[in-house]
Parts: C-alpha cells; sequence; structure tokens
C-alpha cells in the first residue's frame, strides 16, 4: 500500500490494466452483485433532491419501483445502495438504443438538468473506496464481468489510475492526482510491479 494523504492505495491500481468495453459487456455492473450501488449520505440526499431531473431517464418499470419502495435501500452490511428491480438492474439504469445499460443520474447530468453525476462507486469502478481508520484506502476490484475491460485495457496499455483520471481528480482533487501520478512512476521504474 501506498499513503498519500489520508488514502491508502494498493500498488494494483498502477500495474492492472483496464478500458471500460460497454460494447462487450452491455453494462452488466448495473445489474450483477448482491445489491444496488453503493452510494454516501450525501450522494442521497443529493439524487433524491435531484429526482425529479432524475424521472424523465428512468423506465417505467424503475419509477414505479421507486414509487412503489424507495430509491435507496440499506444492504447487508447496512449501508445505503440503490434499489434494484427483480431482475437485478438498478432502479437508475436503461437501456440505450444499443442495448447498453446507462446511467440515468448521468444522463440528467450530461444534459446539464442535475448536478450529480453518478454515485461515485461507479463513477470510480474498478476502485473500490473504504474506510480504514482515518484512512480511505483504494483497491483494484476484480470482477469476471469486466474480463474485456481488462483484455482492452492490456491491449491499450493503460492503468486503472490512468483510465479513472476525470474520477479520481473529482473525488480527491488535482494535487493529489499529480502526487498519484508521480508515485505510480517511481512504482513503474523501481520494477516491483512485474
Amino acid at each position: 500500500m501506498v499513503i498519500i494523504g489520508n488514502t491508502l492505495i494498493s500498488e494494483d491500481i498502477f500495474d492492472q490494466e483496464f478500458i471500460c468495453n460497454l460494447a462487450a459487456c452491455k453494462g452488466a455492473c448495473c445489474v450483477e452483485g448482491d445489491s444496488g450501488a453503493p452510494v454516501t449520505l450525501d450522494e442521497k440526499a443529493k439524487i433524491e433532491s435531484e429526482l425529479e431531473k432524475i424521472k424523465p431517464y428512468l423506465t417505467s418499470a424503475s419509477l414505479a419501483a421507486i414509487e412503489k419502495t424507495a430509491s435507496f435501500e440499506k444492504d447487508e452490511d447496512n449501508e445505503w445502495v440503490t434499489t434494484c428491480l427483480p431482475s437485478g438492474e438498478c432502479n437508475f439504469s436503461f437501456r440505450n438504443e444499443s442495448g447498453v445499460l446507462s446511467c440515468g443520474i448521468e444522463q440528467s447530468f450530461l444534459a446539464g438538468e442535475s448536478k450529480i453525476r453518478k454515485p461515485i462507486s461507479c463513477y470510480l469502478y474498478p476502485i473500490r473506496v473504504s474506510k480504514v481508520g482515518d484512512y480511505e484506502a483504494l483497491n483494484y476490484h476484480k470482477w469476471d464481468i469486466c474480463s474485456a475491460a481488462c483484455s482492452l485495457g492490456k491491449q491499450e496499455k493503460v492503468a486503472v489510475y490512468k483510465f479513472l483520471k476525470g474520477p479520481l481528480i473529482d473525488r480527491f482533487g488535482e494535487v493529489w492526482y499529480q502526487e498519484l501520478c508521480e508515485v505510480a512512476e517511481a512504482f513503474k521504474n523501481s520494477g516491483i510491479g512485474e
């Protein structure tokens, strides 16, 4: 692990390669898993306050499910997550014209209608952030549904931290990201990850 400020960073994000390949997986991460997307309390509040702006980007099935139950629920770890349809799709996802699952929250944001892009847990994937004492730990999450993303990343030689430059800057800041790049370069030059 590498320490930058109050973050603990797994070396996997330097040496694992990844480029999301939606053409191959069709957004399977919006369906697979034990529960919906993890959200912070701040994200939950923002999404709830912007829900009317997000609703036009949701399916009728998702709207009915949200109306009947809720937008969020607690998972088995007592953490807030988005609710899902019985078929597994996140209630905030929809299939675009290519059959790829997309995020209604993000579509509303990209249209300039809402202020939240999407849950940071989705935006930062395949990095998962967890609390370890006073630190936030950043770990690479390997998932078989992302094998095409790993293959494409390897083909293009794009490390996880480079693929996630925008989300990492949004979450931790430009100065933090520059330091991360310096550490990654030192890590690469040391030959430790080889």
